[in-house]
Order: C-alpha cells, then sequence, then structure tokens
C-alpha cells in the first residue's frame, strides 16, 4: 500500500499517514515467527521503501545510479509481489557478523602464527611449495572477483534483508582473499625462493586459469544484482568454488606434508553453507511466487545456461592441477562427480532441474 499524507507532503511527524500508523501493535512488519528476532528488529524495513513508509518518495540517488532513486524493483529482471517477504536463514546483521568473522580471524592467524613457530611449513613437499605459490595464490584473485560483483550486487537490492545476505557474503569472500594473501606471505618470508608475485602471474597468464578468469569476468560485468548473486552461489560455487578448495587444497594438502592450508580454507566452507542457505532462501521465494513465480524460473534457467556452460568450461581447464603434486590422494574425476551432484541437488531444492 502507498504511503499517504493527511495535510502536508513533507512526511512530517504528525502529519503521515501509512500502513500501520493507526495499530496499536509495536511491531509495523509482520514477522517470520510469533515474536519478531533481533534479526528482523534490525533490520525490515531499515532501507526505505516508498511503498511502504517514505511519504515523500525518494530524496537521495546514488551519483552513477540506474536513475528513478535509490533503490529500484528494475534493477533485476526477477519479479516479487512482495520483496519484504525474505529472511536470512543465517539472520545475520551488523553485530552478529563481526562476532563471526572475529573468531574466524582469531583461529587463522593463530593456526599460522604457531605453525611458523613449529615450522610446520618447512617440511611441505617443494613441489607442493610451487602449487601454493601458483594455483592458491591465483584462487585469491578468483574470490576476490565474488567478493567485488557482490559489494556491487548488495547496492542495489530492493530491501534491507537482500542487501545484509549480499553484503555479509561479500564479507566473507574479501577475508578469505586476505587470508590467503597473509598467509602465503607469511610462509613465503621463511621458505627460500618463495615469489609472492607467481600468483598474479598464474591468474593472469596460465591458460589452465583463463576460463575461470572468464566465467569470474562475467559475473562481475553483470548488471542485475540478482544474476550476480545467483551466478555466484547457485552456480560458480558448487562447480569450481567447492571443487578446488575442498576437492583439491584440502584434500591433496596432508598428503603433501602440508597441515596449515586446510584450517586456513576451511572457514570458506562453512561460509558457503551460510551463504547458500540465504540464497535458496530468496531464490525459492521467487521460483514460487504465485505471480511471478513461472516468468522468474524461466530467467533463472536462462542464467543457469549462461553462468552453467562458464564454470562447468572452467572446472574442466582446472584438471591439470590434480596431477602436479607429487602426492595426489583424489583424482579430478572423483571431485568433478561429487561437484555435480551438489549442483543436482540444489536445482532439485530449486525446482530448476
Amino acid at each position: 500500500m502507498v504511503a499517504t499524507s493527511s495535510s502536508v507532503g513533507s512526511g512530517a511527524a504528525g502529519a503521515a499517514e501509512f500502513v500501520g500508523s493507526k495499530s496499536r501493535k509495536y511491531n509495523y512488519f509482520t514477522p517470520r515467527g510469533k515474536r519478531a528476532t533481533h534479526y528482523e528488529d534490525v533490520t525490515c524495513d531499515v532501507q526505505p521503501d516508498p511503498e511502504r513508509y517514505l511519504i515523500q518518495n525518494w530524496i537521495i540517488e546514488f551519483e552513477g545510479g540506474k536513475g528513478g532513486g535509490a533503490y529500484q524493483k528494475t534493477s533485476t529482471a526477477a519479479q516479487s509481489s512482495n520483496w519484504h517477504a525474505f529472511r536470512a536463514p543465517d539472520q545475520e546483521w551488523e553485530r552478529t557478523h563481526y562476532q563471526r568473522q572475529s573468531k574466524i580471524e582469531t583461529m587463522v592467524q593463530n593456526v599460522i602464527a604457531n605453525a611458523r613457530k613449529a615450522g610446520a611449513h618447512k617440511v611441505f613437499d617443494k613441489v607442493w611449495q610451487t602449487v601454493l605459490q601458483k594455483h592458491l595464490g591465483a584462487w585469491k584473485h578468483a574470490e576476490f572477483g565474488l567478493g567485488t560483483s557482490l559489494m556491487q550486487a548488495q547496492r542495489y537490492g530492493y530491501t534491507q534483508m537482500i542487501n545484509n545476505a549480499t553484503l555479509t557474503n561479500s564479507s566473507y569472500k574479501m577475508r578469505l582473499t586476505q587470508d590467503i594473501t597473509l598467509y602465503l606471505a607469511e610462509i613465503g618470508m621463511d621458505l627460500d625462493g618463495w615469489d609472492d608475485e607467481l600468483g598474479k602471474k598464474t591468474w593472469l597468464e596460465d591458460p589452465i586459469w583463463q576460463p575461470c578468469r572468464e566465467a569470474v569476468e562475467t559475473i562481475m560485468g553483470a548488471e542485475d544484482y540478482l544474476e550476480q548473486y545467483f551466478a555466484i552461489n547457485i552456480v560458480f560455487e558448487p562447480l569450481v568454488g567447492e571443487l578446488i578448495r575442498s576437492g583439491f587444497f584440502m584434500q591433496a594438502a596432508a598428503a603433501n606434508n602440508d597441515f596449515i592450508t586446510p584450517p586456513v580454507i576451511s572457514a570458506a566452507e562453512a561460509d558457503y553453507e551460510r551463504n547458500l542457505a540465504n540464497t535458496v532462501d530468496l531464490i525459492y521465494l521467487l521460483v514460487n511466487d504465485e505471480q511471478f513465480g513461472e516468468q522468474n524460473r524461466a530467467l533463472f534457467k536462462g542464467w543457469l545456461a549462461k553462468h552453467g556452460a562458464l564454470a562447468e568450461k572452467a572446472a574442466d581447464a582446472l584438471q591439470p592441477i590434480w596431477s602436479q603434486p607429487h602426492s595426489k590422494p583424489v583424482s579430478y574425476q572423483e571431485v568433478k562427480e561429487v561437484s555435480r551432484e551438489r549442483l543436482a541437488q540444489i536445482l532439485d531444492e530449486l525446482g530448476l532441474k
């Protein structure tokens, strides 16, 4: 319902009549459960909406934005009969986000510091050292690209609930990028011949990584914020992200005398579980929207085809990495099958198979 003013159009105190203005209830929104959670109290309707509690319409606009006010429904091709219905399953907001990030950072820094003190990195297999410099060093650039895409996406989300989920997702990606950068730099100080620039060079020039670059940069270039969110968590992460993080670095490390890399990387897998749950809930709402469900389903299948083809190409191009370490505890085909099953489960849950 559009807000109206009984006497003036300024929205001044005492002059407005809006949805719920005569209600004796405390909440100005409908909680998901019987009572509003702390997350809902600090998130719901914090971002203004001219159709709810913004009588004077938009009075701000982003410089270089798309016009028509700060937040527009047309920033995505998806449509909803109620954008305000979404609630992130992880219920994360500013305080809880910083608390979780702080705990993870403390763990990662303790792992690195204790490992360096014990000299654990000095017994890494020599070939594995090169693998880390080249390929973990390259992967951090993929994480950074995904993080900046999500940072851009959160600028355009229509509600604070959507933007909170997108921005925390971006923050997790940026934290992992920084964790990898610091980890490689710190162990590199103690290892002869270590080259901090090798990861960037590999990302930019090695043919193995160019399809991954293409997939990430295509996501970065998308102008639809929901397409970016969908492409990252529904498509790229199960087909490429988990494939390289869990399917390679975390499985191959210990077999090559590396017991430091897995705990540094492992937090990212927990991050993804939270981000995936948030994304699935939002996409599920849109796919099952009574008014726009069929239209959204067709849209999402188009995004799936577009980004799925790029992610498959990226994953297959990375296959030679599995053969590079001295010790090869798992094959590419094994982890590839796991990633395909993972994607199938996600799509089945969304009704997009």
